[in-house]
C-alpha cells in the first residue's frame, strides 16, 4: 500500500494578521505625529539645531576712540591689523606646509607646533596676534584648511616716549592698561557688535547673513595737553637729567586760568609702541604717583599764613640767630648766616630758621588747615590711575620741632602736581584752581584760600627770590617777569635722611604782572656735582616757561634784552 503525502495547509488565526497590521499602522502614526509635531510646533528647535551645524555669531570689533591733544594732534590712534588663528582638529597640513606657515608668521616651527598642541581638543587657538594685513594675506594664500584670519585693531602712539606717561597704552586685547587709556577705558572702547554668518565644515565663512547688532565706536578724548609744550618740556627735562647724571625727573606746566595741564613729562620714559624689555621704573608717572618732601618750596605757604593772620608783614624783621638754632635736640641751620632778616629776605635767601620761627608763632591747626586747603594730603582728583595723596599728618600729633621743620618742607610729602597746584593760589590772587587733564573752555572757578592782598605780597616776594640776590636767578627769562621758589632736600632712605642724596626742585609762575602759567620741576638724585634747586631745576623751568609763553603768545611784561645771569655763587645755595 502506498501512501500519498499531501502538505498540510496551516491556517493562521485572523487576529494575528490584524495585530501585525495594527502595529505597522501605529508605528506610522507615531512617526507621522512626531514629524508633524516637530515641523509644525517645534520649528524653532529644529532650526536652532540645524543652524548650530553651519551658522555662527561672530563679534564685530568697535574702533577705539582717538586720544588727541588740545590742538587736535593725534596722541593715540587705532590701525587695522589681523590676528591669525586655527582650529587644531581641522588643520590639514603636513610638516612642509606647517613650516611655511611658521615662516610667514615669523616664528620657529617648534613654537607653532607648541601652540597647536596646547590648543588640542579646542576649536580655537591664536597663532599670532596683531600681524600686518600683508602677513595675513600671505597666510591666506597658503590655503591651509583650519587656519583663519580675524580682523582687529592695534593702538599706535605718534608721540612715543614724549606723551607715554600721560596717554598710557592698551594691551593686546585693546583694553587700557596705563594712563588715560585706562582711566577712560569705557569712553574710548565703545561696544563691539555682532553678525551672523554661515561657515563650512572647515570653519570658513561662506555667507554673511547679516548684522545682529552694529558696533558702537568709542568716543574721541581731547586732552588738555599741548603737544608742542609737552615736547619742549620733555626735551629740557631729559637733557637736565642727563647733564646732572640724575636718577629721574619730572615737570608740569599749568594754565592758571583754566586749570588745564598743558604739559606733564617724566624721565625715564618708554616707547609705548615697543614695550619689549619695559621696566617698572619707566612706567611710573612720577609727577602724579611719587610723593617727596618738597623742601623750601613750601616756605611761601608758611609765610602766606603769617601774613594772612597778621603775625608778620613783608618788612617784619626776624632774629635768625646767626644761622643756627636748636629746638630740643634738633639743630636747624641756614646756608646764609645772618643775625636777622626781614620776611622778604627769609624767602629770598631761603632761611630755614626764619621760616621755622614764623611757623612756631602760628597755631599748628592753622598751618595744617592751610596745607589741607591748598590740596596737600589729598589726591588732585584728576581721575588718573595711581595719583598719590602724599602725607600730611594731623596737627594734633605735631611736636614743636616737627611744626618748625614742616615750615620748610620736611615731615610732609607731596606730588609734583599737588605742589604746582598749591602755587596757583599765588597766581590767582588767593584762589586754588581745580586741575584737569581734559581740554576745557573758559576760566575755571577757583576756591578762595587766601586774600588777594596776601597772595600778591607773596608773589612779590617770590619775584625777589629769583633776582640775583635770591636763590633762583637761573629761573629768570628775558621779556617776562618770573616769580618762584627753589627747593633742595635730602632724600629719605630707609627712614633716615641720606647725606649724599638730594631732590632738587623749582616751582614758579609767569608773567608776574598777569600770571598765566605755573610750572614745576624736580630732579631726583643729581650726581654730577651740583644739587641745589637753583642750579639744577631752575634752568629747566626757565627753558620750559620761556618756550611755553612764546607758544601761547603771552604779552611781554619785561625788557626783552638778554639777562646777565650770575655764576655759581653762594646766592644759588639754600638751606636744606
Amino acid at each position: 500500500m502506498s501512501l500519498a503525502a499531501t502538505p498540510a495547509l496551516v491556517r493562521l488565526p485572523v487576529w494575528r494578521a490584524r495585530f501585525v497590521l495594527a502595529l505597522f499602522l501605529l508605528g506610522f502614526a507615531l512617526v507621522a505625529g512626531r514629524s508633524g509635531y516637530l515641523q509644525a510646533i517645534r520649528t524653532a528647535f529644529l532650526q536652532e539645531k540645524g543652524e548650530a551645524r553651519y551658522a555662527r555669531v561672530i563679534d564685530v570689533p568697535a574702533t577705539r576712540g582717538r586720544i588727541l591733544d588740545r590742538n587736535g594732534e593725534a596722541l593715540a590712534i587705532s590701525t587695522p591689523v589681523k590676528s591669525v588663528w586655527a582650529m587644531p582638529e581641522a588643520l590639514e597640513a603636513d610638516r612642509r606646509q606647517r613650516a611655511a606657515l611658521a615662516r610667514v608668521l615669523g616664528m620657529p616651527l617648534a613654537t607653532l607646533e607648541d601652540k597647536l598642541a596646547e590648543g588640542a581638543g579646542r576649536d580655537f587657538v591664536y597663532l599670532k596676534r596683531q600681524v600686518p594685513p600683508e602677513t595675513a594675506r600671505q597666510v591666506v594664500e597658503l590655503k591651509l584648511p583650519g587656519v583663519f584670519e580675524h580682523h582687529e585693531f592695534r593702538r599706535y602712539y605718534p608721540g612715543g616716549e614724549v606723551t607715554a606717561h600721560v596717554v598710557g597704552f592698551t594691551g593686546v586685547d585693546d583694553v587700557g592698561q596705563e594712563g588715560m587709556e585706562l582711566a577712560y577705558q569705557a569712553r574710548l572702547a565703545g561696544a563691539a557688535g555682532s553678525r551672523r554668518v554661515i561657515k563650512d565644515r572647515h570653519g570658513g565663512i561662506v555667507e554673511n547673513i547679516g548684522a545682529i547688532q552694529a558696533a558702537l565706536d568709542g568716543q574721541d578724548l581731547v586732552l588738555s595737553i599741548d603737544g608742542k609744550i609737552q615736547t619742549l618740556a620733555y626735551g629740557a627735562l631729559k637733557a637736565a637729567v642727563r647733564r646732572h647724571r640724575a636718577k629721574a625727573g619730572a615737570a608740569i606746566v599749568l594754565d592758571v586760568l583754566s586749570g588745564e595741564i598743558l604739559a606733564l613729562v617724566n624721565v625715564p620714559s618708554y616707547n609705548p609702541n615697543n614695550r619689549a624689555g619695559l621696566a617698572g621704573a619707566q612706567l611710573r608717572n612720577r609727577a602724579l604717583t611719587d610723593a617727596f618732601e618738597p623742601g623750601s618750596t613750601l616756605k611761601p605757604l608758611t609765610i602766606a599764613l603769617a601774613l594772612e593772620t597778621g603775625k608778620a608783614t613783608p618788612r617784619t624783621v626776624i632774629d635768625t640767630e646767626g644761622g643756627k638754632m636748636t629746638i630740643a635736640s634738633y639743630t636747624i641751620r641756614d646756608s646764609h648766616a645772618a643775625r636777622a632778616m626781614s620776611v622778604t629776605q627769609i624767602l629770598q635767601v631761603s632761611s630755614n630758621i626764619g621760616a621755622a620761627k614764623l611757623a612756631l608763632s602760628l597755631p599748628s591747626e592753622a598751618m595744617w588747615d592751610l596745607y589741607r586747603r591748598v590740596g596737600l594730603g589729598s589726591p588732585p582728583a584728576l581721575g588718573f590711575p595711581g595719583e598719590t595723596a602724599g602725607r600730611l599728618r594731623h596737627y594734633s600729633s605735631w611736636r614743636p620741632v616737627e611744626q618748625a621743620t614742616m615750615a620748610y618742607g620736611h615731615g610732609v610729602s607731596v606730588s609734583l602736581v599737588q605742589l604746582a597746584r598749591a602755587y596757583t593760589v599765588f597766581a590767582r590772587d588767593g584762589e586754588l584752581v581745580p586741575l584737569s587733564l581734559l581740554r576745557s573752555a573758559g576760566v575755571a572757578d577757583g576756591v578762595k584760600v587766601l586774600s588777594a592782598e596776601t597772595a600778591r605780597a607773596v608773589r612779590s616776594m617770590l619775584e625777589a627770590a629769583v633776582q640775583p640776590a635770591g636763590t633762583g636767578p637761573h629761573a629768570r627769562i628775558a621779556g617776562w617777569r618770573v616769580a618762584g621758589k627753589t627747593g633742595t632736600s635730602h632724600k629719605l632712605v630707609d627712614g633716615s635722611y641720606a647725606p649724599d642724596k638730594y631732590l632738587s626742585s623749582f616751582v614758579g609762575l609767569a608773567p608776574v604782572s598777569a600770571p598765566r602759567l605755573v610750572a614745576a620741576v624736580f630732579i631726583d638724585e643729581p650726581s654730577a656735582g651740583e644739587h641745589y634747586g637753583g642750579v639744577v631745576a631752575a634752568p629747566v623751568f626757565a627753558q620750559v616757561m620761556r618756550g611755553a609763553l612764546r607758544l601761547l603768545g603771552i604779552p611781554l611784561d619785561a625788557p626783552p634784552e638778554p639777562l646777565e645771569l650770575p655764576g655759581e655763587t653762594d646766592h644759588a645755595r639754600e638751606s636744606t
